[in-house]
């Protein structure tokens, strides 16, 4: 389904949430970088809302007592508002910050445990999403041109992108709009003849079978790597904001959809896998 040429690509994977990446793509994110391509991430909102006032709540205080100056600091403002939240979904700037901040870390542990640089990891932190509630803003200008610019420096022959439009808060709709508003206005640049775009579908849903036209297969050990990856998101751990109705962790849809898809392409009679991800 994919082009032999050229050999080593270069690849921008959009992650609508710093989680998706390794949710939705995460044996095949790792596969990307072992093979030697040149590989980006790029997450496009902080994903700030989905911290727990609780988690902010622990790290607030953690860095005032490593920090003496820290009742001069924005860690004392986070702990008084989180003390005194009365609204459930709307923080201070400060603390959307924090958890922002808790977000993008939790990014980098995952993304340096599969192997790739600190310099390929992009946060766009896109302006529709920074409205601190659950309603967002929608997709605008500038939105557009943080995306174009960084497709445009890199120049992809694959885009990576999340087709799952079924979460929660709609925020994965928005992002895949914007990506292809983005290239609407891009597609006659040269580079664009030669660049391929692929959708994967996250936490929520997967393909139907007859609608995946890249189907990556995962070993075992491929697949534990893809579940230690996600399980670098600790504050998507154990009490997710956002869960939809499926009660299960992320990381234990993740295996099971892919398992799932194991055994359907066995069961119509084609190689066993021990997990696939499709696109």
């Amino acid at each position: 389904p994919e082009r032999s040429t050229p050999a080593k690509k270069r690849v921008i994977i959009f992650s609508p949430h710093p989680d998706d990446d390794v949710i939705s793509m995460g044996g095949t994110f790792s596969r990307l970088i072992d093979q030697g391509h040149e590989v980006h991430v790029a997450y496009q909102t902080s994903g700030n809302i989905a911290v727990t006032d609780e988690e902010a709540l622990k790290f607030a205080e953690v860095a005032k007592l490593m920090d003496s100056n820290a009742d001069k600091t924005d860690f004392k403002k986070v702990i008084d508002f989180l003390n005194s939240k009365t609204t459930a979904y709307e923080d201070s700037l400060e603390t959307r910050k924090l958890k922002g901040l808790i977000r993008r870390m939790e990014s980098y542990g995952a993304t340096r445990y599969v192997g790739l640089d600190d310099s390929q990891v992009h946060f766009l932190d896109l302006p529709f999403y920074e409205t601190g509630k659950v309603k967002k803003n929608p997709i605008g200008k500038e939105d557009i041109e943080i995306i174009s610019d960084l497709i445009t420096s890199i120049k992809p022959h694959q885009i990576y992108a999340a087709g799952d439009l079924a979460d929660p808060h709609g925020t994965h709709k928005l992002c895949l709009d914007a990506i292809f508003e983005t290239i609407e206005q891009i597609k006659d640049q040269a580079f664009m003849d030669d660049c391929w775009v692929w959708l994967y579908r996250g936490a929520w849903h997967e393909w139907d079978i007859a609608d995946i036209e890249m189907a990556i297969p995962l070993s075992p050990d491929e697949m534990n790597k893809k579940i230690n990856a996600i399980l670098f998101h600790q504050s998507q751990k154990d009490r997710v904001m956002f869960q939809g109705e499926d009660a299960r962790e992320f990381w234990v849809r993740a295996q099971e959809r892919n398992r799932n898809t194991a055994v359907l392409y066995d069961n119509l009679g084609l190689a066993e896998y021990e997990a696939i991800e499709a696109f």
